[in-house]
């Protein structure tokens, strides 16, 4: 390898038994352990990152159906970047290359803007921190609206947790949420909110995942935890603070074989899929305000 990675600039975090490494396109996590254990499928930092391994997610988590949005009484159309199913996924950040701002031996912090454009004609200042603790890896998305209009907001992050050797179907999940939100399974449009007890993803006592299939937004979280475990009990979990009232969970079923099922995506969300046009947990700045919130991944 020569010249700079095709990741963008690479930083090195390391805090007691805790090494992250963190890529600039994205201000994606590209690789997470503790003591030589993976605790996030990582991917190499001269690889085009592989999906949304890891980035960031702003102005909006999940998907904005067939692209389209009114905000305030103006028709939106934002870029198809998930042409298959024919909606705007995951923001407008994925493949931004943040600039490091400051950075020390267990802490790295990146920013980027979002620019006003077609489909999102607003300007944020976005920053990106991660932390390591004695506790995991702290990861904390600030963005603060600099234009002058109102601006609709949402974010989250997508590591893919590893609860072991072997793939999903090995794993066992904990997750106590009382809701799931049901999706047509061609576009996963969303469909309305369902009861998750005594269904198949109640998770509120730990139990394997198996070859069920999961892509779903999940609220009424009795707790703000998501455990992926192995046999033996070790694993990952991700904890996240009171600005996320939802989270969507990913089996990652995918038909590239060395993609299929390789990690369980668990995505803390501001606000549901679609959440646009729903205005459900929307956040709108104002001009000049901020948000910010955070989530941990630690070993189990």
């Amino acid at each position: 390898m020569t010249g700079r990675p095709v990741s963008g600039t690479q930083v090195a975090l390391r805090h007691g038994g805790y090494a992250a490494e963190i890529a600039s396109v994205g201000a994606s996590l590209r690789a997470l352990r503790f003591e030589g254990r993976d605790l996030v499928v990582p991917f190499h930092e001269d690889e085009v990152r592989p999906l949304f391994r890891g980035a960031v997610l702003v102005p909006w988590p999940n998907r904005v159906v067939d692209g389209h949005y009114v905000f305030e009484g103006r028709e939106q159309q934002l870029a198809l970047t998930e042409p298959d199913r024919g909606h705007a996924l995951h923001g407008l950040l994925g493949w931004a290359d943040f600039r490091v701002v400051t950075r020390t031996s267990e802490a790295v912090t990146l920013e980027t803007e979002v620019v006003a454009q077609s489909g999102y004609p607003h300007r944020l200042r976005v920053e990106v921190e991660y932390r390591l603790t004695d506790d995991g890896l702290v990861t904390r998305i600030a963005a603060t609206n600099t234009g002058g209009t109102r601006a609709p907001y949402g974010t989250s992050g997508h590591p893919y947790l590893v609860g072991g050797p072997g793939r999903v179907d090995d794993w066992t999940l904990e997750l106590a949420a009382g809701k799931v939100l049901e999706v047509d399974p061609e576009r996963l449009i969303p469909q309305g909110l369902a009861d998750v007890a005594g269904g198949p993803f109640d998770f509120a006592e730990p139990r394997g995942i198996g070859d069920l299939f999961i892509d779903h937004a999940f609220t009424g979280l009795r707790a703000r935890r998501a455990r992926v475990l192995a046999a033996d009990g070790s694993g990952a979990e991700l904890r996240w603070d009171e600005g996320a009232p939802w989270v969507q969970v990913h089996t990652a079923d995918r038909p590239e074989p060395e993609y299929d099922r390789a990690g369980l995506a668990v995505e803390p969300m501001t606000c549901p899929p679609d959440a646009f046009n729903s205005g459900t947990d929307l956040v709108v700045l104002e001009p000049g305000a901020s948000h910010a919130v955070a989530w941990t991944i630690a070993a189990v």
